[in-house]
């Protein structure tokens, strides 16, 4: 065989491969799962999502929590399950409520820049967000790996040019330090974008302790 040709043959399936490798992967539904800490604990969230949708369920303590958002942020529900306690309660957020959350986040401006390294198995790369309203800068590690509905990052992360994998959220008035561990096509169980009938409705106010 003409060597000078297996070698262009070879040069060319490695190549290809590696662009495979590369290739984008889309999602239009799926799951992002992390790891994060709240009120002193280590808790695991998964976070539905869909085109329009997004649910983070997890477990804190006898607690099972999920939180129901829209695309739109025009609706916001929190969903408390505390079996031993035989608590069924959902916290729909009023206009106010939801107007009070929306003022609370950050604004940001996005500068890329050349750092990169893998996280959870995905090539990233670092841009800085500058919050206008406080002048903080935050550190935000970002993939172009897959492609996600915004519904599977926070809003104001939106135009920063690609996923956030490593990045920091804000959660009523507190800075949540989140990294994603996997990103995937699995599917909802049915049920997961409501709220089950049997539940106590009423505002998140209602859900305060009081």
């Amino acid at each position: 065989m003409n060597f000078k040709l297996f070698n262009v043959a070879l040069g060319i399936v490695l190549t290809a491969t590696t662009m495979g490798a590369s290739a984008q992967k889309t999602y239009t539904s799926g799951m992002v799962s992390y790891p994060t800490q709240m009120q002193g604990q280590t808790v695991d969230v998964k976070e539905y999502f869909t085109s329009d949708s997004s649910a983070a369920v997890m477990t804190m303590g006898p607690a099972n929590i999920k939180v129901l958002t829209t695309a739109k942020h025009d609706y916001l529900a929190v969903i408390v399950d505390v079996p031993v306690a035989s608590i069924k309660k959902a916290g729909i957020a009023s206009p106010s409520e939801l107007e009070e959350a929306m003022a609370a986040v950050p604004t940001f401006t996005f500068t890329p820049t050349t750092e990169t390294k893998q996280i959870s198995g995905f090539n990233c790369k670092k841009v800085v967000a500058k919050d206008s309203k406080s002048g903080k800068t935050y550190d935000v590690w970002i993939t172009n790996d897959v492609s996600v509905p915004p519904t599977a990052f926070p809003f104001y992360y939106a135009s920063i040019g690609g996923f956030p994998v490593q990045f920091t959220a804000f959660q009523q008035g507190q800075e949540i330090n989140i990294t994603v561990a996997s990103v995937s096509d699995q599917k909802a169980p049915a049920g997961t974008f409501a709220i089950p009938k049997d539940f106590e409705k009423g505002t998140l106010a209602d859900l305060r302790p009081q």
